[in-house]
């Protein structure tokens, strides 16, 4: 079975996030970027059916030179080799397309992707890669079983779960539940040696036209000041909330 996991570079949650050019770009100065979490899962059910079933595991990611550390972790962590699309990442619509040629050129049996990632949160992406291959499609799933040419996944749905059933070749959107944050991998020594003789093929990008654009960013409003009131003073209490936050 060959595998094509989709992996995001995307800044750390803890990261300090901030704009330049009026607005209008994002600053990756001092930002430490990481595997999007979303693909970090499915990158791990890879692995186990690697382990298990004996796959081959490409990870693809369109994006500059500036992402291939995070390839590279992705490598140590286990998968057998990289692609990276040498464009930058501008909207959704075209990074499915590039993704999409490297699916068709590779005649892959499971392609996965996270659900979205954390920055645009778009949640677009593998969605766009099925239709544009016309492969079967699962999204927000969490669980993916695989039997020969057969699959039976779980996905989440308003209120509860959707248990399906299908056929390879698949492109799936994973999610936390596809693995648990305890079987996410880090990195050892040895898988950090043998990342460095694995694969990295750069290919130049397709003619791909951009369909969207971010005008402008905005940081959300600064946490508003605290009032604090005894607990003995109830009245008051009931003032403010009535009063002031008007929630009562």
């Amino acid at each position: 079975m060959k595998i094509l996991v989709c992996i995001s570079h995307v800044p750390d949650t803890t990261s300090k996030i901030n704009f330049s050019e009026d607005n209008t770009k994002f600053d990756t100065t001092g930002v430490q970027f990481v595997i999007n979490p979303n693909d970090e899962f499915g990158l791990t059910r890879a692995m186990w059916f690697k382990e298990k079933q004996g796959a081959h595991v490409t990870i693809a990611n369109v994006g500059g030179p500036e992402t291939e550390p995070t390839m590279r972790k992705a490598l140590a962590i286990g998968a057998d080799a990289a692609i990276r699309i040498n464009t930058t990442p501008t909207d959704a619509f075209s990074v499915a397309k590039q993704l999409a040629q490297v699916v068709k050129d590779g005649g892959y049996d499971l392609v996965i992707a996270g659900k979205e990632s954390i920055d645009y949160n778009g949640g677009m992406v593998p969605g766009m890669i099925a239709g544009l291959t016309n492969t079967n499609f699962i999204n927000s799933c969490i669980s993916l079983e695989i039997d020969g040419n057969n699959a039976k996944a779980t996905r989440e749905i308003d209120g509860g779960k959707e248990h399906v059933s299908t056929t390879l070749p698949l492109v799936i959107a994973g999610q936390k539940g596809l693995v648990e944050e305890s079987d996410l991998r880090i990195p050892n020594m040895r898988g950090i040696m043998m990342a460095r003789q694995k694969p990295l093929t750069v290919l130049e990008p397709i003619d791909a036209a951009v369909e969207t654009n971010s005008i402008s960013f905005e940081k959300p409003a600064p946490k508003g000041a605290v009032k604090l009131v005894a607990s003995d003073n109830l009245d008051e209490l009931i003032n403010l909330l009535h009063n002031e936050a008007k929630v009562i």
